[in-house]
């Protein structure tokens, strides 16, 4: 019997580099002269990966995002994989703000990876969801790599990460 070979697909964020970009966008806004004198916060709370943001009015939440999401890139955590609520004013013309981070592939997703890998004309091809993750095995490794660059070439909306190639 061939041994197969195997990789797995996953999805998720570093809740450290989160953690930093986080820091550096609140200090880039103590010392941004368009931000002086206002009130704008941003609060990441780790357990419940999410960052908040409020800010004084709408256009100062759009800077708000602007700064996060160039901290968030420079710290090379996949924006794909961070989920935006719409911009809530409420009263006194505050705006808020929830980022949700994706850790894990959802369901849904996995379950459409599994089947565009199957309907890809990969017929030895098998792969299981574990949870949110997906294990991906075949006897021929040129297959799996195959694999891999047709599951890149595809738009998910999260970014896929390849790992543990056996």
């Amino acid at each position: 019997m061939a041994k197969k070979q195997s990789f797995d697909i996953s999805t998720g964020v570093d809740l450290q580099e989160v953690d930093n970009a986080v820091n550096q966008a609140l200090q880039e806004t103590r010392t941004r002269y368009d931000f002086k004198g206002t009130d704008c916060k941003i609060e990441y709370d780790r357990e419940e990966a999410e960052i908040r943001l409020s800010a004084d009015d709408e256009f100062r939440m759009q800077q708000l995002i602007q700064v996060l999401r160039e901290k968030l890139s420079r710290r090379k955590v996949p924006l794909k994989n961070v989920r935006e609520s719409e911009i809530e004013v409420g009263s006194l013309g505050r705006a808020r703000v929830t980022m949700g981070l994706q850790n894990g592939i959802d369901p849904d997703t996995a379950r459409r990876i599994q089947k565009d890998i199957k309907g890809g004309g990969f017929k030895k091809a098998q792969i299981q969801i574990q949870g949110e993750e997906l294990r991906v095995t075949s006897p021929s490794r040129d297959e799996l790599q195959e694999i891999i660059a047709f599951v890149r070439g595809e738009d998910y909306g999260v970014e896929l990460m390849f790992g543990n190639y056996r």
